[in-house]
């Protein structure tokens, strides 16, 4: 790999880089056709980039096969347009190989690549983990950080051999809690390292520490307004890009009532953009969260307004 590879892809990964949800038929088929309606309307609201079968994307609750399908979708229906980082990991290293290749043939831009879940590695099986993914592609990769649902987090230090060792390991969405741990990943890993936000209040916060932005779960019913958070941002407008951060928090707060996707999918539900199906073992909020879902939709006049009127 040569030095400079990659770096016209991390000049346009930024901004919003929208977690697309899974859509399913009534049968808990998959709903390919909506899919691709979620994408242009995402293209059209703002969002700088598309990722899909991240955790907003439900992927322990799809086959290989689904995820090809819903990545390949994906990548035919933005054509272009964006960015698209579909995520590609899984808690089976071959699984990871696999999908990982297949969205470089697919054509995607980059890959996200999750920590394994349940399996808690080590951080020595995490580096040879992550080092063996990046070897066997030539497409830049997103590392995910997520411990509180992988039961392990990824240090800083590991994190920083990988940069060093994998020319094509150019960023990671993190989504610590940790704030001292995101500030450190900079530092070690250098300002042009790619830092991406995947907690909401957070999103603000971590474009002035150096982040190139965020992959957040909001923007799958906002678009128009976590991407604003950006622009404003970028723009110089930082009084504008704060007041977007808290305008936005009451609807971060009742998105993560339970656990992602469930609540994103009962106000999509409500707004008319899918039909409200999740996989068990996932499954819809309880009424009196659903009833709270709806009195904060409406607060932000989303229950009155469908299709592509809706930014």
């Amino acid at each position: 790999m040569k030095t400079g590879q990659f770096d016209e892809i991390k000049s346009r990964l930024k901004g919003s880089v929208a977690p697309i949800i899974t859509p399913f038929q009534e049968d808990d088929s998959l709903d390919l056709e909506t899919l691709r309606d979620l994408i242009n309307w995402h293209i059209e609201s703002g969002s700088h980039g598309i990722s899909v079968t991240g955790t907003t994307g439900e992927p322990s609750s799809l086959t290989l096969q689904e995820r090809e399908q819903v990545m390949e979708t994906a990548i035919q229906s933005v054509a272009g347009r964006v960015p698209v980082v579909p995520g590609t990991g899984s808690t089976n290293h071959q699984e990871t190989l696999h999908l990982t290749k297949r969205a470089q043939e697919m054509g995607a831009d980059a890959a996200m690549v999750i920590v394994p879940y349940y399996n808690k590695p080590s951080q020595h099986a995490l580096y040879n983990h992550f080092k063996a993914v990046a070897q066997s592609v030539d497409i830049p990769l997103i590392v995910y950080n997520i411990p509180g649902r992988t039961g392990v987090n990824l240090e800083v230090n590991t994190l920083a051999r990988l940069k060093e060792d994998c020319p094509n390991i150019i960023g990671v969405k993190e989504s610590n809690k940790d704030f001292e741990h995101v500030n450190r990943v900079l530092l070690n890993c250098g300002r042009d390292f790619l830092l991406f936000s995947g907690i909401e209040l957070l999103c603000y916060p971590m474009l002035a520490i150096g982040g190139k932005g965020y992959i957040s779960a909001t923007a799958n019913v906002l678009p128009g307004k976590v991407a604003e958070v950006y622009n404003a941002w970028e723009a110089g407008n930082i009084e504008e890009a704060m007041q977007l951060h808290y305008e936005m928090m009451p609807l971060n707060d009742v998105l993560f009532r339970d656990t992602n996707p469930a609540p994103l999918k009962a106000a999509l539900g409500m707004m008319g953009k899918i039909k409200p199906r999740l996989r068990l073992p996932m499954d819809l909020p309880s009424d009196s969260i659903q009833e709270e879902i709806r009195t904060v939709l409406n607060s932000y006049g989303l229950l009155n307004k469908v299709g592509s009127e809706m930014q």
